[in-house]
């Protein structure tokens, strides 16, 4: 019996483990992220589906994360009317332990899009399910919640979201035209 026990358990370590550490992929759905935003209110992932959302991994101690964030905010205003349309979000996800001083960046950075928190540091759940080992990280996941992008930064960054929401934006356009061209011929 003892035997069968220890089996067991070893079994079911072994599953939890390799659950932990299985790598985010393109292609793959995005976990669920539900965590509070600094007003106290849940924050849940798939809330955004049918968006293109950037999951942005960062702390206040983490100095690229912070030099990173002008750069974010230069492409959430790029991208304004996208995410009036309620076609583009980007969500912050902070591996902060402290909430004032979390706080206190945000406002000093002028971060206007979403921001949530468990506040537990490398110990949070999304950051297991993630498997984020090293800061600043990000996901961009469409809008099924599919992982289309992992860590791109920049100008990289910048170009598929543009491709992304260039491909969107022109969808309409183009069967329009089909539509017009079609009856044309008739």
């Amino acid at each position: 019996m003892n035997r069968i026990l220890c089996t067991l358990i070893s079994l079911l370590f072994a599953v939890t483990t390799a659950a932990q550490s299985t790598p985010l992929k393109t292609g793959s759905i995005a976990p669920e992220i539900t965590l509070p935003r600094m007003d106290g209110s849940m924050f849940a992932l798939s809330s955004l589906k049918g968006r293109l959302v950037l999951i942005d991994f960062w702390a206040t101690w983490c100095a690229p994360c912070v030099k990173e964030q002008p750069q974010l905010k230069a492409l959430y205003e790029k991208f304004a009317p996208e995410v009036k349309e309620g076609k583009f979000e980007i969500i912050g996800v902070s591996l902060d332990k402290d909430k004032s001083t979390w706080k206190k960046t945000v406002d000093r950075l002028k971060i206007n899009w979403v921001q949530v928190s468990d506040l537990k540091f490398w110990r949070s759940p999304v950051a297991k399910d993630y498997g984020i080992e090293e800061l600043p990280f990000n996901v961009l996941v469409d809008e099924q919640n599919k992982i289309i992008a992992i860590n791109l930064h920049e100008k990289e960054l910048e170009n598929l979201i543009q491709r992304r929401l260039g491909a969107t934006r022109e969808q309409p356009r183009s069967i329009k035209a089909a539509t017009l061209n079609n009856s044309k011929h008739e």
